[in-house]
C-alpha cells in the first residue's frame, strides 16, 4: 500500500485532537510554511495504513452522489488516510437503518426520513447537510391545467411513497386541500412512465432526474423531444414546503464514545466536500466518473443531473455541508405538522438537540479552507446541458 501524504491545517486545539489519530508524523517545511501563512498553525501527517470506511448511498449509482465518487476517483479520501467503499442503494435499502445496525460507517439520507428513524430509536446524527435546497417537483403537461398546488384538486397526483411524499402532503395542507378527499393520490413508479402514458395528471419528480426523463422522451405529436414549455412544474422549494434532503449521517453512539471515529468523520466529510467542490468546477469530469462507475442512465442525463445537483448545493452561504438552523427547523416543523392519509405525521415531537451537529463539518471546512478550497461557491454558475433521447 502506498504511503499517502496528508496536510492538515488546524484552526485550533479541538481540531488537532480530532485529526491526530492513526497517522505518524513527518516534516515538510515548505508545506508547513505555506499553510502557516493562512492559519498560523499546521501539522503535516503521513499515513502508512488507510482506515477502511463504508458509505451507504440512498439510491443507485448516479450523479446525485457524484461528489463521493469524485473524492474516491481523485484520491481525496486516500489523501485523508481513508479507504472508502461506496455501497450502492436501492428500492429496498434504508440507508439510515444500515447505519444504525452498524453495517456501514456513514449513510446518505433525506432529513425527514432519517429523523423518523431516529425517533423510532436509530441513534444517528446529521453531520453534514450536502443539499441546501429541495429538488422535489410535481410535473404535468400544460393541457392538464396544473400550475399551482391549488390546481391539484380533483387530479391524479403521483407519488413514490417510502417517505418521498412528505412534501406533497405538506403542500396540500398549506393549500387547504384534504389529501384523502380533494385529490386522488396514485402510487407512482420511480420513473415518468405514468405521466407519459396519461395515467397520472401530475407526477413527482426530482429536478435532477425524473424531470429530465420527460425531456428525453419523444412527443408523439411532433416526433421531437418534449420541451420545458410543454410542461408545468410546481417546485416544493418555491412553495415554501421544501424539506432538507441529502445529508451525511453518522453513528451517534460512536460520535459520543469513539475519538478515532470522530477523527475519521472529520476526514471523511472534508474529503467528500472536496469532491463536491471538484464536481462544481468540473461537471463533465464528474459525469464521466459516474458513468464509468456504472450508472444505469446515460451520459447526457448524468450531465444534466450533475448540473442540477450543483444548483441544490451551490452557492453555500455558510460553507458546503453546514447545517442551517432555520432550514432544519422548517423541515422539523413540517414533519411534525403534516398529516398523511391516516392522519399521522412524520414526527410526533420535535427532534432533540443531538439530532444534528455542525462540529464535524466546521472542522472539515477549516481543513479545506486552509488548503485553498472554495467551500462557498459564491461565483457558481450552472452550465448549459443538451439532453439526448433516452438520456444517452
Amino acid at each position: 500500500m502506498r504511503k499517502s501524504r496528508i496536510k492538515f491545517a488546524v484552526a485550533g486545539l479541538a481540531a488537532l485532537s480530532l485529526i491526530a489519530g492513526a497517522c505518524g508524523g513527518s516534516d515538510d517545511t515548505t508545506d508547513e510554511a505555506a499553510t502557516e501563512e493562512t492559519t498560523g498553525e499546521a501539522t503535516t501527517e503521513e499515513c502508512t495504513e488507510l482506515t477502511p470506511v463504508k458509505l451507504q448511498l440512498q439510491w443507485f449509482i448516479q450523479a446525485q452522489f457524484a461528489g463521493y465518487f469524485a473524492a474516491q476517483d481523485q484520491g481525496f479520501y486516500e489523501d485523508m488516510c481513508l479507504d472508502v467503499e461506496i455501497v450502492e442503494g436501492g428500492v429496498d435499502i434504508v440507508p439510515q437503518t444500515q447505519l444504525a445496525n452498524g453495517d456501514v460507517d456513514f449513510a446518505i439520507s433525506w432529513v425527514s426520513k432519517a429523523l423518523a428513524s431516529r425517533e423510532a430509536g436509530a441513534n444517528i446524527v446529521n453531520i453534514a447537510q450536502i443539499f441546501q435546497r429541495s429538488g422535489t417537483l410535481q410535473v404535468s403537461f400544460k393541457d392538464a391545467g396544473i400550475s399551482s398546488v391549488a390546481d391539484f384538486a380533483g387530479k391524479k397526483i403521483g407519488n413514490w411513497g417510502f417517505g418521498n411524499e412528505f412534501e406533497i402532503f405538506a403542500a396540500l395542507t398549506k393549500a387547504g386541500l384534504d389529501p384523502a378527499k380533494d385529490v386522488e393520490l396514485v402510487q407512482q413508479q420511480f420513473d415518468m412512465s405514468g405521466l407519459l402514458a396519461g395515467d397520472i395528471d401530475a407526477a413527482e419528480a426530482m429536478t435532477y432526474n425524473e424531470y429530465a426523463q420527460v425531456l428525453e422522451a419523444k412527443n408523439p405529436d411532433t416526433g421531437e423531444l418534449y420541451k420545458p414549455e410543454d410542461l408545468n412544474v410546481v417546485s416544493y422549494e418555491a412553495e415554501g414546503v421544501g424539506m432538507l434532503q441529502d445529508a451525511i449521517w453518522a453513528s451517534g453512539e460512536k460520535l459520543a464514545s469513539d475519538e478515532a471515529y470522530k477523527a475519521t468523520a472529520v476526514k471523511f466529510v472534508a474529503a467528500s466536500l472536496k469532491g463536491w467542490a471538484y464536481c462544481r468546477d468540473n461537471a463533465e469530469s464528474c459525469r464521466d466518473i459516474v458513468v464509468a462507475k456504472g450508472s444505469k442512465l446515460g451520459a447526457s442525463h448524468q450531465l444534466w443531473q450533475m448540473n442540477e445537483v450543483n444548483k441544490l448545493i451551490w452557492p453555500a452561504a455558510g460553507g458546503v455541508g453546514a447545517i442551517d438552523s432555520a432550514a432544519w427547523d422548517r423541515t422539523a416543523a413540517l414533519a411534525q405538522e403534516t398529516k398523511n392519509l391516516e392522519g399521522k405525521t412524520v414526527l410526533t415531537a420535535a427532534p432533540d438537540a443531538e439530532a444534528y451537529t455542525n462540529d464535524i463539518v466546521t472542522e472539515a471546512l477549516a481543513l479545506l479552507e486552509a488548503d485553498g478550497v472554495d467551500t462557498k461557491g459564491e461565483g457558481f454558475a450552472p452550465i448549459e446541458v443538451t439532453l439526448n433521447e433516452g438520456g444517452n
